[in-house]
């Protein structure tokens, strides 16, 4: 269970255009972070404008994307994770790169229970992580 993603939109927004949205995120981490395909866990939280503040350069599409992870990414796969993020958005649903904020929690493995509540760094996770 890797990484943990969540997304925070307005509300108002089409079955279609959070699907794209969630597919955009995760073709982003398996790209960048070097994910399985199958390796998926996002929650999608949906605000009412008034309980979602921006700057009056954001657009009503403002995106706050928190990805927490396992340490160990290099900067250049961070940098290609928030590049392929704002791509992918760009693309579908057609978010603009200003309206979109990535946020990367990392921490270290043995702060993760995973697979019958053993610790991350005891387990055999099946994908590098120093990439």
């Amino acid at each position: 269970m890797m990484p943990l993603v969540r997304v925070e939109i307005r509300t108002g927004k089409t079955p279609e255009y959070k699907k794209a949205l969630l597919n955009g995120v995760h073709a982003a981490l398996v790209e960048a972070f070097k994910i399985p395909d199958d390796d998926r866990m996002q929650r999608l939280y949906e605000l009412e404008p008034e309980h979602f503040e921006a700057s009056s350069t954001k657009s009503e599409n403002v995106t706050i994307i928190e990805i927490t992870a396992f340490k160990g990414r290099s900067y250049e796969a961070k940098k290609n994770l928030y590049a392929a993020v704002v791509r992918n958005l760009a693309n579908s649903p057609g978010i603009n790169g200003r309206d979109i904020t990535v946020v990367l929690h990392e921490q270290p493995l043995e702060n993760w229970g995973v697979r019958d509540g053993i610790p991350a760094n005891e387990v055999d996770l099946g994908f590098k992580i120093d990439v």
